[in-house]
């Protein structure tokens, strides 16, 4: 099966196990496969009963099922990974935009993000966006040990950082408020990004969407932007 044939399977597949979890499946699934990387992008993606929730302001309740629920899904989307693309994912990083209706996951079939990859190739404004990610890290915790990036297509840019967490940050994981943490600093990180408004131009694509997700055991994080190219 060819990476195309691949993508097609692994949308239709995802979208019903969306579907048959949430109540609704998302109305489109976009997926690019480029090694290490798996970077699934749903769009049009909110059930019933989470709209009547989103209706009355209980944003942090609906992200606190889908934290809760994905977490019991994790072993189906990595498995349906491997057994569409034989790529054994190691890590899963998830997220969602719910003014858009629109998520990510994003699968790396590594051990340690630190093992093996590179800078990753040029790309037209690729130090710009670095340093705006680092600015961004500075003003929410500290600036990150290393950082790297890679545009996987037109369409995705995925950024890593690795060595972020601050004291207070590690400590309240080891008290086990990981998902509390996660939950808080997502907005917060997200928001600082969307103050720069010179993407576009940097990279010659609007922003559709921004997505953070961290491992806090291995005090990484990827930043996903999904974009849309002006030509």
């Amino acid at each position: 099966m060819d990476i195309k044939a691949q993508q097609t399977k692994l949308a239709n597949n995802l979208g019903k196990l969306l579907r048959d979890n949430f109540g609704k499946g998302p109305e489109a699934v976009h997926v690019t496969i480029y090694e290490p990387y798996v970077v699934i992008y749903v769009s049009g993606f909110v059930s019933p009963m989470e709209q009547v929730l989103l209706n009355q302001n209980e944003e942090l309740q609906v992200m606190t099922t889908r934290e809760l629920l994905v977490k019991t899904l994790e072993p189906q989307i990595t498995g349906q990974i491997k057994g569409i693309t034989d790529l054994d994912i190691q890590h899963l990083y998830y997220d969602w935009n719910l003014d858009h209706h629109s998520g990510i996951f994003v699968g790396v079939c590594l051990d340690d993000l630190k093992a093996d990859l590179t800078e990753g190739d040029p790309y037209p404004g690729k130090q710009e966006i670095h340093d705006r990610i680092t600015k961004m890290s500075e003003i929410a915790q500290k600036g990150p040990e290393k950082i790297s990036s890679y545009k996987l297509s037109d369409r995705t840019l995925v950024v890593v950082r690795e060595g972020i967490l601050v004291a207070i940050e590690k400590q309240l994981i080891s008290l086990g408020f990981d998902d509390t943490l996660r939950i808080s600093k997502r907005p917060l990180e997200k928001g600082i990004l969307r103050q720069n408004d010179d993407y576009d131009e940097i990279l010659n694509a609007d922003i559709l969407d921004i997505f953070v997700d961290w491992d806090f055991e291995k005090d990484n994080s990827i930043i996903t932007l999904i974009l849309k190219p002006k030509n």
